[in-house]
């Protein structure tokens, strides 16, 4: 089962950033095009690619990578970063389902994706800021 020890980080085992980098590429292709996470699309710009820059800096130190987002964007204050954006348990659910979406199609391991996605739930849930 690949899951992450003090010598392998998530970050490794996901494959580095090539890997991450496609995977957030198609994190934001499935919000643009699938019905299903308008929900989330309507809460980004036009453009995605400063998200896509953003999401992909802050999972890179995230999973154990290079630091990158706190290099660019400073410290990522996730909660108060996303307080302008109506965040309740609809957005915080089709953002998951769209990241579990994209890990699946990005040919993540089950168990790697498994673990991944339990991380995330607690991330994604801390950023919402709509009681239902």
């Amino acid at each position: 089962m690949a899951q992450p020890t003090p010598e392998t980080t998530p970050y490794e085992l996901l494959g580095g950033a090539d890997a991450l980098g496609r995977i957030i590429e198609r994190f934001y292709a499935l919000m643009d095009s699938e019905p299903k996470f308008a929900r989330i699309r309507e809460l980004h710009p036009a453009d995605l690619a400063v998200s896509a820059e953003k999401l992909t800096s802050f999972l890179s130190g995230w999973l154990g990578g290079p630091n990158l987002y706190m290099e660019k964007f400073g410290h990522p204050m996730l909660r108060a970063r996303h307080l302008p954006f109506p965040i309740g348990v609809a957005e915080r659910d089709a953002w998951l389902a769209c990241m579990r979406r994209a890990l699946e199609d990005g040919g993540v391991e089950p168990d790697l994706r498994d673990w991944l996605m339990q991380q995330l739930q607690g991330t994604a849930d801390w950023v919402r800021n709509r009681p239902e």
